[in-house]
């Protein structure tokens, strides 16, 4: 059985949303900006993404655990974008 609503029913505007937590705290989603540091808000976007500096890929791309025997770059974050900074050779 399948409910059809009258044509008379409006639908109603969602309310907004608040932070759960005391309204004493600061809110996490705005970041904190230090006066001193003048490029402060886009020091965020030098940090790698997920947080790793350092990374091995296969050397032609591809997923690594379906390629074994495929060589490996290391590559590093310069801040910027991940540089190729070695290969490796794997010769299990």
């Amino acid at each position: 059985m399948v409910y059809i609503a009258p044509a008379s029913a409006t639908i109603k505007p969602m309310a907004k949303h608040r932070r759960p937590g005391p309204p004493d705290q600061p809110s996490r989603v705005v970041p904190y900006i230090n006066a001193e540091d003048p490029l402060a808000a886009y020091a965020k976007r030098r940090h790698p993404p997920m947080d790793v500096h350092r990374r091995h890929r296969p050397t032609h791309g591809g997923a690594a655990h379906l390629q074994p025997d495929v060589p490996r770059l290391l590559e590093e974050w310069d801040g910027f974008a991940y540089q190729a900074v070695s290969r490796a050779d794997v010769g299990w």
